[in-house]
């Protein structure tokens, strides 16, 4: 079956794309030439697509939210653009189902294909949906949910609570191959540091604060550090500077060994990352964004918090010795972690890929 993947920018919405092409594949319904992903030559899916060797066409398409009365023109002419894009693509793949996975680069794409009346359906990862996928609710064949409260945005007769599909391999449990892939040592105590696709400053700058107040026991523990490209240098600076062991980089690619080597991590609470953490059952640390669409990113955080899953920090809280002392004390408190670690893998779901699957078969039989 041919399929188109659409949408990106942001690996929140990209990596469920790349789990359900990856559930597709492994049901044997699709093969690896039948996917085709549509993005923008800005989003993080030129640089991931490519790896996960899938093929990538691209679309003219900008967003629309939070811009100038100018910018929202430009926006518009860039849609309109996008829509023949997308046209060209559609004739070319001739697609049995196309798949939104968020995004303004979704938008063009989906509602070319429905109005060429091929199924489509979409993903909505957050509690509160974006834009693009508020219009889309309108036109699409299904909407699969992650969270319920999602559910009063969309019509119900086609909404599906599935859950947020993951990367199968984000649970793998080789921790000595792990250990190997970010050079790390055996035996020491691993925090694993990430703010998303594109980093965070606000958590970049408190770890490197952190740092000082951790000296004592920098011989026993080891970092793990996605820092996003603009800070990169500086960071790697300060763990060198102050002698801790520690794996930097503007962008890790393998997820699934950074989470088998952690003991712990600090996190934005994207509702994606979250679905992974839980899935791999760590304890986390999470420090939503706090300018996400509704604030959802804080909603997400405080019910896994609220539930014994996950410690949160605020960002406005958000300091290098505040950070330091929760570090601190999941480094000592064995039980406490072990008790997050528990209560996190009770709320992983490794099954909303087939779910979807499930569905999209649905719709290409009726369609």
């Amino acid at each position: 079956m041919k399929v188109i993947i659409a949408g990106g920018g942001t690996g929140g919405h990209l990596f469920p794309g790349i789990a359900v092409a990856e559930e597709l594949r492994n049901a044997a319904i699709s093969s690896q030439d039948d996917i085709v992903f549509v993005g923008t030559e800005h989003g993080i899916e030129t640089r991931v697509i490519p790896k996960e060797s899938y093929t990538l066409r691209f679309i003219r398409s900008q967003g629309f939210v939070g811009k100038s009365f100018i910018g929202k023109i430009r926006a518009a002419i860039s849609f309109l653009q996008g829509i023949y894009d997308s046209s060209r693509i559609l004739t070319h793949v001739k697609p049995q189902i196309v798949i939104g996975i968020g995004g303004y680069a979704s938008l063009s794409t989906v509602l070319a294909a429905h109005f060429r009346g091929i199924p489509t359906i979409i993903l909505e990862q957050n509690s509160i949906p974006g834009l693009a996928n508020r219009i889309l609710g309108k036109f699409v064949d299904a909407i699969t949910l992650t969270y319920q409260d999602s559910i009063s945005y969309f019509p119900e007769h086609k909404t599906y609570l599935t859950g947020n599909p993951i990367r199968k391999n984000i649970i793998k449990r080789d921790k000595e191959f792990a250990l190997s892939a970010f050079s790390l040592e055996q035996g020491k105590f691993i925090v694993f540091v990430f703010g998303g696709s594109s980093g965070a400053s606000s958590i970049n700058r408190a770890i490197s604060e952190a740092l000082n107040y951790i000296l004592d026991f920098r011989q026993n523990i080891q970092f793990i550090h996605q820092t996003g490209t603009k800070d990169f240098e500086a960071i790697r600076e300060i763990y060198i500077r102050l002698n801790f062991k520690s794996f930097v980089s503007p962008f890790i690619y393998n997820m699934a060994e950074a989470y088998c080597a952690a003991d712990m991590v600090i996190c934005r609470a994207g509702a994606t990352t979250l679905a992974e953490v839980t899935a791999v059952g760590k304890a986390a640390v999470l420090i939503p964004y706090p300018y996400a669409a509704g604030n959802h990113q804080e909603s997400n955080a405080r019910k896994l918090a609220d539930m014994g899953a996950a410690k949160i920090i605020l960002d406005k809280e958000l300091n290098g010795e505040v950070l330091a002392k929760t570090i601190r004390h999941l480094y000592s408190d064995l039980k406490d972690r072990m008790e997050l670690q528990k209560m996190s893998s009770a709320l992983g779901r490794i099954d909303a890929g087939e779910k979807i699957v499930n569905i999209i078969l649905s719709l290409t039989k009726r369609g």
